[in-house]
């Protein structure tokens, strides 16, 4: 009987783990095409990642619906609960990229009728490429339950806050040398600072992974390189 039980556990744990990997290919791509609207202005490409951000949101609540089943009915213990602990986080930390991706998107459609910040688009889908592959290798770990390939993405955040910083100066130089860049700089801004924030959540999900595998967080404080937290958000 408790083979039995545990042969079930694994498929209702696959079929979620599947779940999570299409939701987290989702998010991978509306990192990517959100920054690619921008680069491009294409406000069409934009309005498709604000309209699949509602898809991202639905595979959450079938995520959530699937676990929470699966805690009633096979009454997980031990590394068992990590795993569906860390499916709930991971999907929670998905859906919130997927937002931020949307916001991004969102301002995209503001930005086409101001003049161009030069070298900034594209610097952003460079930062946004960045946090697209740490997003896929910390899938990748999840799946391998490998610990060091998600340690790996948490140390690679650092990288993120650094190209944050420096967007961050260059924003700051360009509304100081000419003030009618002021408000495309700080739509700008904020973009950047949504992908920065991708970045931690990413960190926060390969967290995750290595509690699941190893049973305990992280001890030592994650890298930091943004100095720039003291901005107020709108």
């Amino acid at each position: 009987m408790a083979n039995h039980i545990s042969s079930a556990y694994d498929r209702d744990l696959e079929a979620i783990q599947t779940l999570v990997v299409k939701m987290g290919g989702m998010v991978e791509g509306a990192i990517l095409l959100a920054s690619q609207s921008l680069e491009t202005r294409d406000v069409e490409l934009a309005e498709k990642v604000r309209a699949d951000d509602k898809k991202i949101d639905a595979l959450e609540l079938q995520i959530n619906e699937e676990a929470a089943r699966v805690i009633a009915l096979r009454a997980p213990v031990s590394k068992d609960l990590r795993s569906i602990l860390t499916v709930l986080r991971i999907a929670a930390s998905l859906e919130r990229i997927g937002d931020y991706a949307k916001n991004m998107a969102k301002r995209t459609g503001t930005l086409v009728d101001m003049p161009a910040i030069a070298g900034s688009d594209a610097a952003l889908r460079r930062m946004a490429r960045e946090v697209s592959l740490m997003l896929k290798d910390m899938l990748d770990a999840y799946l391998r339950g490998d610990a060091v390939l998600a340690e790996d993405v948490r140390q690679r955040d650092q990288e993120v806050d650094q190209m944050y910083n420096a967007l961050f100066r260059e924003f700051l130089t360009f509304m100081m040398e000419d003030p009618r860049n002021i408000t495309a700089c700080m739509h700008l801004h904020f973009m950047a600072k949504n992908v920065e924030r991708m970045g931690d959540l990413v960190t926060n999900m390969a967290e995750q992974v290595i509690y699941q595998v190893t049973g305990e967080m992280p001890e030592e404080a994650r890298p930091k390189g943004d100095k720039t937290s003291y901005m107020t958000e709108l």
